[in-house]
């Protein structure tokens, strides 16, 4: 049960109840066809998990939770049974918004953390533990990948950071499908964590920026998608935009025609790497 007031804190124990996503879901799964498959992104266990333990809200979260271990437990088991919603009203692709590993990563991150009297790596542990928790079981036809977010208002981003950092956990660990990682600037650092993915995941390498409406070289991309095949091997890696276009009612400094002029370019050298 969730209050949104100034900010969402608990106001009981954490349950699933039938949720509005799947009835927008439904909507969708009109759409689809031989070609199009319908997708529905929803924010990941962590996010939820991370809100109810910053500060501001740490008291309200421990009126009914002793412990992270039981509000974990409590998460992870409702986003099971709000995953089983979307499995048996006809999903079959489910991405996990997850703002929490880019938030962590790089120095700032580590101090802050520090000065709070807060193991970082105790945090990498749980934020795993609550994703973890709510894909087991999950069907084994469907699939649920993550994107790991670095803000996206307004063409504006809030962390940076290589995700060197967080590699042993989210890249070796999470048992999602794939991960949707962003790679369009300098702030996303180097390929060289992508060694840490376990062979079960793909990549979707996000080097088409969303925030700015200038074409990206279709020759600088490609290089750079074998640039991080020498990490992970290329049946593995695909390609997508950074982020999406509009994470907010604002959306980006992008217009709509320059959307699709970015879309045609993934899919103009996603044939060309790939075939």
């Amino acid at each position: 049960e969730m209050a949104d007031l100034e900010d969402t804190y608990l106001t009981g124990k954490v349950k699933a109840v039938p949720h509005p996503f799947v009835t927008y879901f439904q909507f969708l799964k009109q759409f689809e066809d031989d070609e199009t498959v319908a997708k529905y992104t929803i924010p990941a266990p962590a996010q939820m998990f991370q809100q109810m333990i910053v500060p501001q809200n740490f008291q309200s979260t421990r009126e009914f939770y002793a412990t992270n271990e039981e509000l974990i437990h409590d998460i992870g088991v409702a986003y099971q049974e709000v995953i089983r919603q979307f499995y048996d009203a006809g999903c079959r692709n489910l991405q996990l918004d997850d703002c929490t590993w880019g938030a962590i990563v790089g120095n700032a991150a580590k101090q802050r953390y520090q000065s709070l009297g807060i193991d970082l790596e105790d945090v990498k542990k749980q934020l795993l533990a609550v994703n973890n928790l709510a894909l087991e079981n999950k069907p084994a036809d469907m699939v649920i990948t993550s994107h790991i977010c670095r803000g996206n208002y307004h063409s504006t981003f809030f962390t940076s950071g290589p995700y060197d950092s967080v590699a042993d956990y989210v890249f070796a660990q999470e048992n999602v499908d794939a991960l949707l990682l962003e790679y369009d600037d300098e702030r996303s650092g180097g390929f060289e964590p992508l060694a840490k993915v376990s062979p079960n995941k793909k990549v979707v390498l996000g080097l088409i920026t969303s925030k700015k409406p200038e074409l990206e070289d279709k020759q600088t991309v490609i290089a750079r998608i074998h640039e991080a095949a020498k990490y992970i091997p290329l049946d593995r890696l695909c390609l997508s935009p950074q982020c999406g276009f509009a994470s907010c009612e604002i959306g980006n400094k992008l217009t709509e025609a320059d959307e699709w002029a970015k879309l045609a370019l993934v899919k103009e050298i996603a044939e060309e790497v790939w075939g």
